[in-house]
């Protein structure tokens, strides 16, 4: 009896352990497989809150940019010889249109007249490249300046004002008084004049005359410059704390030197009597 029950926990114990085996061997066998039909995913992550985790990532590729990267605008000037298109629109330093040509052509008028080549406009087909020279570029390069300095920041209010250069001194009273309550404000005050017929009042000594009145409060955020033929346009703002301190130290100096300029010519007044 004794060594039945001995057999049948020797039977039961060898029925375990090949269960056991089997179990552990088809799980390392399956783990494995999956190593090596999918080697490119399968990667340990090293992660600080963890030893190793295993996880998939993602392909890593050189040639291709995420799409969630923002597309940097490049500033205005030359591009040089790195021209990504193999044809383009080109227009010629004078602006009118050469039509459409293959890139190395426009490299050898480039080349050729000794100017540079300008992206104008990318998202066109095909894509707009102007021939400029250096002084071209530069002056371009100012006006964009300027435009963008004028345009008004996020919060910022900026007010209009349009006049003609024939306007009359009660009305023109009349604009640099509203000019003045929005200068309080700290508004930006955009004053476009237009050039009257028949009319010899120049555009920008009516700026320089606004500003004189304003000038305890107000300076140029973008000084006068012609926008068109007969259009003349400027922005004024409100002066910094630090620039209205300067301000006054500049008119306490011009009024002593005023003052002493008139002593001086009392005295020698008084010495020729």
């Amino acid at each position: 009896m004794t060594a039945l029950c001995t057999i049948k926990h020797l039977c039961q114990a060898t029925r375990n352990e090949n269960r056991y085996t089997k179990k552990f061997f088809g799980t390392l066998l399956t783990q494995t497989a999956q190593k090596w039909l999918f080697p490119p995913f399968w990667a340990v992550i090293p992660d600080p809150r963890k030893s190793a985790v295993f996880g998939l990532t993602q392909a890593f590729c050189t040639d291709e940019k995420p799409h969630t990267q923002a597309k940097r605008k490049a500033a205005f000037g030359s591009v040089g010889r790195r021209i990504p298109y193999r044809i383009l629109h080109v227009i010629n330093q004078d602006g009118e249109s050469l039509g459409n040509m293959h890139r190395a052509e426009a490299l050898r008028l480039m080349d050729e007249h000794g100017l540079k080549l300008v992206l104008l406009r990318e998202n066109v087909e095909p894509p707009v490249y102007r021939l400029m020279t250096g002084q071209q570029i530069h002056e371009e390069q100012l006006k964009r300046a300027e435009k963008k300095k004028a345009s008004p920041k996020p919060g910022v209010v900026q007010k209009e004002l349009s006049f003609s250069s024939a306007i009359a001194k009660n009305d023109l009273e009349t604009k640099i008084k509203q000019i003045t309550a929005w200068i309080e404000k700290k508004h930006h005050v955009k004053i476009t004049i237009r050039q009257a017929k028949d009319c010899s009042t120049d555009m920008f000594t009516l700026f320089d005359q606004i500003l004189e009145t304003v000038s305890e409060k107000a300076t140029y955020l973008s000084k006068p410059r012609v926008a068109r033929e007969g259009v003349s346009i400027c922005v004024l703002r409100h002066m910094s704390d630090k620039e209205l301190k300067e301000h006054q130290k500049m008119e306490m100096k011009k009024n002593n030197t005023v003052k002493k300029d008139e002593s001086e010519d009392l005295k020698s007044n008084e010495l020729y009597q």
